[in-house]
C-alpha cells in the first residue's frame, strides 16, 4: 500500500512538472498550450525600414546614438507643433514639393498633415537589448536587394505616375496622343486612394510601420488568427493548418496560412493580387512572417520577402510590436470623403479649360 502511494505521487509529480513549468512561464497562453497572441499593439517606430547609408553594415545603436535620434525627433515635432505664421506665404504654384522641410507641409499639393497627426513613435527599436539602425536585417547592409530589370522599370514607373509635376493643366492630352489620362475614371486611381487597401505596407504582409495610425489588434482562436488594421480598416485572417487557395483565387494581401514551430506562429502568404500593398512587388510576391510574444508582453514580428520579378533576391527584416492598453479606433476612409470625386471633376475642369484654350488659338 505504501509503494503504491509512492507511485501515484511521483506519477502526480511528473505530471504536475510541465504545468509547474508553464505557471512559471511569462508568456501568456491558451488552453492549448500555444503562446496567445491576443492584444493591442503599437508598431510605431523611428528605426527606418532601410539603414541609413552612413551606418554600412552596422546593425546596432549605441544608447547615445539612440538617444540622439529621439532628441531630433521631439525637436523636430515641437517645432511643428507651434502657431503657424499667418502672415506666411501661400504654397508656389503647383504645389510644394514632397517633404519640403521649408514648408511645414508632409505632402506634396497644397499642403497636407502637420505633425498633430503623426505618431512615427518616440525611439528606435531594441531588439536583445541592442538599438537598431535598420527594419531590414538582410541584406547586411540593411538595403533592398538589387533589383532586376522588370522590377527596375516597374518602380520607375510607378515613381512616374506618382511624381508628375502638378502644372495646373490637363498635361495628359499634351503627352498621351489619344488623349488618355490618369484621371479617366476612378478605377484607375491606386488602391489605397479609393480606400480600398492599406498604404505603406501596412496591412502587408509585411505588415511595416507608417507615420500614423501604427495600432495592430489580434484575435487568436485555435484555428484562425485575425490581425485588424489600423490603417484603412484593413483585417488579415490567417488560417491555421490547411493549403493555400488555388492559385487562380488572388487577394489584394494574398492568402495567409499558418503553422506553429515551437513557440513561434509561422504565416506564408502567396496568391496576391495585381497590386500588393508593398511597393514594387507583384502578384508573385511571397512573404513568410513570424509572430513571437515575448516574455515582457511584446511581440517580436520578422519577415522574409521575395517576388523574382522585382528583386534578386529574398530580403529578411524584425522589429518589435510593442503591446499597448490603447484601442484601435475606427478608419473611416469613405464617410464624408470628397477627394475621390473631387480628383475627376477638377481633371474634367482642367480638360474643359485646355479644349476651350486650344480653339480659341484657332
Amino acid at each position: 500500500m505504501k509503494l503504491e502511494r509512492v507511485l501515484l505521487l511521483s506519477l502526480a509529480v511528473l505530471l504536475a512538472a510541465p504545468m509547474a513549468v508553464a505557471a512559471q512561464d511569462d508568456v501568456p497562453r491558451r488552453a492549448d498550450g500555444k503562446p496567445d497572441l491576443s492584444g493591442a499593439y503599437d508598431v510605431a517606430t523611428l528605426t527606418p525600414l532601410t539603414r541609413p547609408r552612413e551606418f554600412g553594415e552596422r546593425l546596432t545603436l549605441t544608447d547615445e546614438e539612440a538617444a540622439a535620434i529621439a532628441r531630433r525627433k521631439a525637436e523636430i515635432y515641437e517645432a511643428d507643433f507651434r502657431p503657424s505664421d499667418p502672415n506666411r506665404e501661400a504654397p508656389p504654384v503647383g504645389g510644394a514639393p514632397i517633404f519640403d522641410p521649408g514648408l511645414e507641409v508632409a505632402s506634396g499639393g497644397s499642403g497636407g498633415y502637420n505633425a498633430f497627426y503623426m505618431d512615427p513613435g518616440d525611439n528606435v527599436i531594441r531588439i536583445d537589448g541592442k538599438w537598431r539602425t535598420s527594419i531590414i536585417t538582410d541584406p547586411p547592409n540593411g538595403q533592398y536587394p538589387e533589383m532586376t530589370p522588370s522590377g527596375l522599370a516597374r518602380t520607375a514607373a510607378q515613381f512616374a505616375a506618382f511624381g508628375h509635376k502638378n502644372t495646373g493643366t490637363a498635361w495628359w492630352l499634351e503627352e498621351n496622343e489619344d488623349g488618355s489620362g490618369p484621371y479617366d475614371n476612378m478605377e484607375q486611381r491606386p488602391l489605397p486612394e479609393r480606400c480600398l487597401l492599406g498604404f505603406s505596407s501596412t496591412g502587408g504582409p509585411p505588415m511595416l510601420p507608417a507615420l500614423y495610425n501604427n495600432h495592430k489588434r489580434i484575435v487568436q482562436t485555435g484555428n484562425h488568427v485575425m490581425i485588424l488594421i489600423e490603417m484603412v480598416h484593413d483585417a488579415r485572417v490567417v488560417r491555421i493548418g490547411g493549403e493555400h487557395a488555388p492559385n487562380a483565387e488572388r487577394r489584394w494581401m494574398g492568402d495567409s496560412i499558418g503553422w506553429w514551430e515551437g513557440d513561434t506562429l509561422v504565416v506564408d502568404t502567396t496568391n496576391f493580387g495585381e497590386e500588393p500593398a508593398l511597393g514594387s512587388a507583384t502578384k508573385d510576391l511571397h512573404v513568410v512572417e513570424r509572430f513571437q510574444r515575448l516574455p515582457d508582453g511584446n511581440l517580436l514580428y520578422g519577415f522574409t520577402v521575395e517576388d523574382p520579378n522585382v528583386w534578386e533576391t529574398a530580403w529578411t527584416g524584425e522589429y518589435v510590436w510593442r503591446s499597448t492598453p490603447n484601442k484601435v479606433f475606427e478608419y473611416a476612409c469613405h464617410e464624408g470623403n470628397y477627394a475621390l470625386g473631387n480628383v475627376m471633376r477638377g481633371a474634367r475642369l482642367l480638360e474643359a479649360d485646355a479644349i476651350a484654350s486650344a480653339g480659341g488659338g484657332e
